[in-house]
């Protein structure tokens, strides 16, 4: 059997050599014919071990330049080159061979001149043939029907695209287009180009394209929402290639095809970083992330990894996300010392070991509960993981003596309208107030908006609903909220983090907001369904806690520009240390007698401005489970 296999593998490239070795002796019989022929001077004679020789030479210096390691599938101009390459120098050697074997008697001179070039003639063209005849499809079996496809996009992604899908035969590339003037009437491997975007509906039509592949990799959102809108409006099948930051980040491939995904049309055009500070900062330290493996603790950790971090802990109580993100990590990154704590980051004296054992210099505090109907009405559960865990973290963190400790904080705690929200603004003020204490460690507090396809939220939860065939459910037709990417948000958080000096909050430019109905309209579109006819959009009504419009900035918090445009600074609020942890304890103690109405007491004497609402208590499950999905905010 590996004997079969063996010769299977073998005989390709058997004949190849066999071809290349028939090819040197024809080149030097040919070589020497025509120089006999052209000066009328007689037949041309050969030496008895004259061909042995040159296909000695010869074959020996094939071997020696590679020649036989290329596929004549994708022959190009490198292969032009080391054939060229191999006759010059297989020339050279033969030319040597035949002087010591017999002082060149009856070897022309000009021979060493023709027979190089005819060599090269004589490989190159083959390979060249071979490869046009699969590129063009001249499988006469072939019996499988290709689909007609136009590109959309003539850059180099664009061409890079187009001569791959020639080379699939299950493709038949039709016509590209492209908005650059430069480019109308132009070739991209004989595929003309044939119009600008506008035209792409009726351009389908015309050519009967069956598939529309979008090859602009480094499209803004708005160019990406107006290519879509005019492939939707031609009824065909659409695909994309990953964007450039998703290739770079190692999160695709290049000319990797894959469906158009919400995250291309709502994300926000891509943001200058500065990469020497943040790596700096993250690059041979010992970093700790509470909640490693929700969807911020998780995406956190691989971009730790990825600056160079020396060592990372996750703290995680939940067994199977802590487990699926440690197997993630020391695949990626082998190098990496990483420790995987399952833990809740509340348990006092677990952390306490754990930063006595590892000495984390930077921790990221992303552990919290974040979906606001649902923590309505369970409000002791609120603050004890979003105030509480808080507090522990941040006064181990502190006796520790870390260098940093860094808050992901949600626009739901500015004028906080809900459980969740208020919890997170106290939260803001412990770390703010931390700071000004702390001898060693700067808080920094970052707050941002809703992150696409989180766990819990919106797009994962409308993407089942479409797949059910419906309804979408919306609270209401105008609510609206701020929404980034995963990796984005993540970024800006290391960002800020690198800029903080301590007490900061920074909120994240989250661009505009967006309504949740079009979001759902979009979605369905995505699926190739038409929006209240194939999927019906129902709207529920708000509920508990809810807001029609989210804020990044309380009015009072005067925030201000930074170094970095796409981050803001908020002034913190200053609160005398003594009366800060009086409520911290009494809040701890309501935690520990499950006192609910004495939980509401003392979050209303740190918050005035916050005004509770009557919830239902009954605890049916429609109450606790029913989550919307507009309700949710970024932090795992």
């Amino acid at each position: 059997m590996r004997a079969h296999k063996w010769v299977g593998s073998l005989h390709p490239r058997l004949a190849v050599v066999i071809h290349d070795l028939l090819m040197v002796a024809l080149a030097w019989w040919a070589a020497k014919t025509l120089r006999y022929l052209l000066l009328h001077s007689g037949d041309a004679t050969f030496l008895e071990m004259e061909f042995p020789l040159v296909l000695a030479v010869q074959g020996g210096v094939f071997a020696w330049t590679g020649l036989y390691k290329g596929l004549w599938r994708f022959a190009s101009l490198p292969d032009l080159w080391n054939i060229l390459r191999a006759a010059l120098v297989g020339t050279l050697g033969i030319g040597l061979a035949l002087f010591l074997y017999d002082r060149l008697q009856g070897v022309p001179r000009s021979i060493f001149v023709l027979y190089p070039v005819l060599l090269s003639i004589l490989l190159g063209g083959p390979r060249l043939a071979y490869r046009f005849w699969k590129d063009s499809r001249l499988d006469l079996f072939a019996s499988r029907q290709s689909r007609r496809v136009i590109i959309i996009g003539a850059g180099r992604a664009g061409e890079a695209l187009a001569r791959d899908v020639r080379r699939d035969a299950r493709y038949q590339l039709v016509g590209l287009v492209d908005d650059d003037p430069s480019l109308r009437g132009a070739r991209v491997h004989g595929v003309p180009v044939l119009g600008v975007l506008e035209q792409l509906p009726r351009l389908a039509r015309e050519v009967a394209a069956q598939m529309l592949l979008i090859a602009l990799p480094a499209a803004t959102t708005a160019q990406m929402r107006r290519v879509v809108d005019l492939c939707q409006a031609s009824g065909v099948p659409f695909r994309t290639v990953p964007k450039l930051e998703d290739v770079v980040a190692g999160r695709a491939h290049f000319n990797e095809i894959k469906k158009v995904a919400i995250e291309d049309l709502l994300g926000r055009d891509s943001v200058e970083l500065d990469w020497t500070a943040i790596r700096t900062g993250i690059s041979g330290r010992v970093v700790l992330v509470t909640g490693g493996g929700g969807s911020i603790g998780a995406e956190l950790c691989r971009q730790v990894a990825r600056l160079g971090a020396r060592s990372l802990i996750v703290v995680e109580n939940s067994e199977y996300n802590l487990y699926r993100i440690e197997r993630e990590l020391t695949t990626q990154f082998p190098d990496l010392s990483l420790t995987a704590c399952l833990t809740d980051a509340g348990d006092r004296i677990a952390l306490e070991q754990i930063f006595r054992r590892h000495r984390p210099q930077i921790v990221f505090h992303a552990a919290a509960y974040k979906q606001v109907p649902l923590l309505q009405t369970q409000i002791r559960e609120a603050v004890r993981n979003n105030i509480v865990v808080t507090r522990v973290v941040a006064e181990v963190a502190d006796a520790a003596g870390c260098e940093r400790f860094v808050l992901i904080s949600t626009d739901k705690a500015v004028n906080p309208s809900s459980v969740m929200g208020a919890c997170k603004r106290v939260a803001e003020i412990v770390c703010q107030n931390f700071s000004r204490r702390s001898l060693h460690t700067h808080f920094i507090t970052v707050r941002f908006g809703n992150v696409l396809d989180s766990a819990g939220s919106v797009v994962p939860l409308f993407r089942e609903q479409i797949r059910q065939g419906g309804p979408v459910t919306v609270t209401h037709p105008e609510i609206s909220r701020y929404f980034m990417t995963i990796p984005e948000a993540c970024q800006l958080i290391l960002q800020a983090a690198a800029l903080g000096r301590g007490g900061e909050i920074f909120a994240l430019d989250m661009g505009e907001p967006v309504r949740i109905r079009d979001l759902a309209e979009q979605m369905i579109r995505l699926a190739g369904k038409q929006p209240g006819v194939d999927v019906p959009i129902v709207f529920t009504g708000l509920r508990p806690g809810e807001k029609l419009f989210e804020e990044l900035f309380d009015a009072r918090e005067d925030y201000s520009a930074t170094t970095h445009a796409k981050i803001f600074l908020a002034r913190s609020r200053e609160m005398a240390w003594e009366v800060l942890l009086a409520q911290l304890d009494l809040i701890e103690d309501a935690v520990r007698t499950c006192d609910e109405e004495d939980l509401r007491l003392q979050i209303s004497r740190l918050l005035p401005e916050y005004r509770w609402q009557q919830t239902d208590h009954a605890g049916s499950t429609d109450n606790v489970i029913a989550l919307h999905p507009a309700d949710n905010e970024g932090a795992a």
